[in-house]
């Protein structure tokens, strides 16, 4: 590997439940980081908001007290030669153009609150759902940005007066926080958010990397304020103030579509899974855009500097992580996160239990925003390792239905699956993950591949690695592979469970 002159490349990594801010050197190896939870808020079931201002004062925290521990260890910030960002998508921010002030807080990608929207929405096209896909790859659901601007439109006067006042901006975490990194208001502040980014809106053409008047017009959004698309890697300005000031913001990533590059998934028909508060498959399919018919959606993979665009199938789930702190937080049979494992390995199987956790629907392939939570199967035997147990293996099962509606749009089988994220430390859920699959499941040492992804890009900018060949070296050490220990047989049988089981969570919030 080239040697360079600086030390190391800094990520931000600013994702649902907290933010971190990570520190590599050119191998790929985490010197040091700090993360920090954040307040969530949920107004009313199936709504999750978060401040703006939480965000970016998580961020600026994460940030000094990293490099205040790597001056600890002798090493200095101006040996970090650039930063890369990663985001959780889809989280929405209606902001004020002239004051630069949030409207409303930002609603975050996982809320449930705009079925009704939904609905509406796709009523006005023939097509139903499907009514923007040939431009945006998307469906019309709860998940997506412009959906969730249109809702605040619909409810919120002050978001209303602003777009009537042509002075409504409307951005995903990105934007907002690089404008405010590199200025805010006072100091012009830049505005800019990458492909990835703006896949995730339903407002951005995928096949021209611009902005859709159409999409934009459907929603009834003229007059908005958007920002500047550019790529995932690329010089975007300085960090305005503090411990790294003037060093570049060099990469931007959605918070899946780095850790497929993390993964080094830059290859045709490679695919990772990111064990996270929810649960992401990305599946590279390439230069050209495929549009799935298994309820898969279509997004931009990566676009690095004037390179062409890469593109990616993705199936998401709703649900993983987070289901680990509703066991803690709202059931209370948990004190600690790491439990359910010591808890699911007490029992060789879930007898029978089966746990649908659409607590606000389900993501693809199934697509139902009227499912709701459902626990199957429970007996005077079932005890809370069995529930423990069936909690793990509902991200599985689900991350299952995905990869066969992507073998489907592919053609080309998946042979091996990269994992990361949060639950993909449990050897027993990544265990579990390949008794389900039939392949194996490969899983880095090193497993914070979002981070890296984000460090990747922004590297690439600023020359810190001099081309994909170089990072393909980066973090290869210590993988482990799990392999499947079950035959197809009972393969089959617990699908077919799953199956049942995910029928019987339809249909219970057709009242909403």
């Amino acid at each position: 590997m080239t040697k360079m002159t600086k030390k190391y490349i800094g990520a931000i990594d600013q994702g649902t439940t907290s933010t971190r801010f990570v520190i590599f050197d050119e191998r790929g190896a985490i010197v040091t980081y700090h993360q920090m939870e954040f307040e969530q808020h949920y107004p009313h079931p199936g709504w999750v908001e978060h401040d703006p201002y939480d965000l970016l004062e998580s961020v600026q925290t994460c940030i000094e007290h990293a490099v205040r521990k790597l001056k600890a260890m002798g090493g200095d910030p101006s040996d970090i030669a650039g930063v890369g960002l990663t985001n959780q998508r889809e989280t929405t921010i209606a902001w004020d153009s002239q004051t630069g002030e949030p409207l409303y807080p930002a609603i975050v990608w996982s809320d449930g609150r705009t079925s009704a929207t939904v609905k509406k929405m796709a009523a006005q096209s023939k097509q139903g759902i499907n009514a923007l896909q040939p431009i945006c790859g998307l469906p019309l659901t709860t998940y997506f940005s412009g959906v969730k601007l249109r809702w605040m439109l619909d409810h919120v006067p002050e978001v209303k007066a602003a777009l009537d006042e042509r002075r409504l901006r409307f951005s995903t975490v990105d934007t907002w926080l690089i404008y405010h990194l590199t200025g805010g208001m006072k100091h012009n502040g830049i505005l800019v958010t990458d492909v990835t980014n703006a896949s995730r809106t339903m407002l951005m053409n995928i096949h021209t990397m611009e902005w859709s008047q159409e999409a934009i017009e459907f929603f009834g959004f003229q007059g908005i304020q958007l920002a500047q698309i550019v790529s995932s890697s690329d010089i975007y300005g300085e960090i305005h103030s503090g411990s790294l000031e003037g060093v570049p913001i060099g990469g931007c990533l959605g918070d899946q579509q780095a850790a497929l590059v993390g993964q080094k998934c830059f290859e045709i028909g490679e695919a990772k899974n990111t064990f996270g508060t929810g649960c992401f498959m990305l599946f590279n399919v390439g230069h050209e855009p495929v549009l799935s018919s298994n309820g898969l959606l279509t997004t931009i993979a990566y676009q690095f500097g004037k390179n062409r665009p890469a593109y990616a199938l993705e199936g998401s789930v709703a649900v993983a992580g987070s289901s680990l702190q509703w066991l803690r937080d709202n059931l209370g049979i948990i004190a600690d996160a790491k439990e359910v494992n010591t808890l699911a390995a007490q029992v060789e199987d879930t007898a029978g239990v089966y746990f649908v956790t659409a607590f606000a629907g389900l993501f693809a392939p199934y697509w139902r925003d009227d499912a709701r939570g459902t626990i199957c199967g429970l007996t005077q035997y079932t005890n809370r390792s069995h529930i423990a147990r069936a909690t793990l293996e509902a991200a599985c099962y689900q991350v299952k239905a995905i990869l066969d509606a992507m073998n489907a749009d592919s053609g080309h089988p998946l042979r091996s699956l990269k994992v990361d994220g949060g639950m993909s430390n449990s050897d027993l859920c990544m265990q579990i993950q390949a008794d389900l699959l039939g392949i194996p499941v490969d899983r880095p040492a090193m497993r914070e591949t979002t981070a890296l992804g984000s460090a990747i890009a922004a590297g690439l900018a600023t020359g810190f690695w001099s081309d994909i060949e170089a990072v393909r070296q980066v973090n290869t050490e210590n993988r482990t592979i799990f392999q499947s220990k079950i035959d197809e047989a009972r393969r089959n049988e617990l699908y077919h469970g799953w199956k049942e089981a995910v029928s019987r969570s339809y249909g219970w919030a057709v009242q909403e």
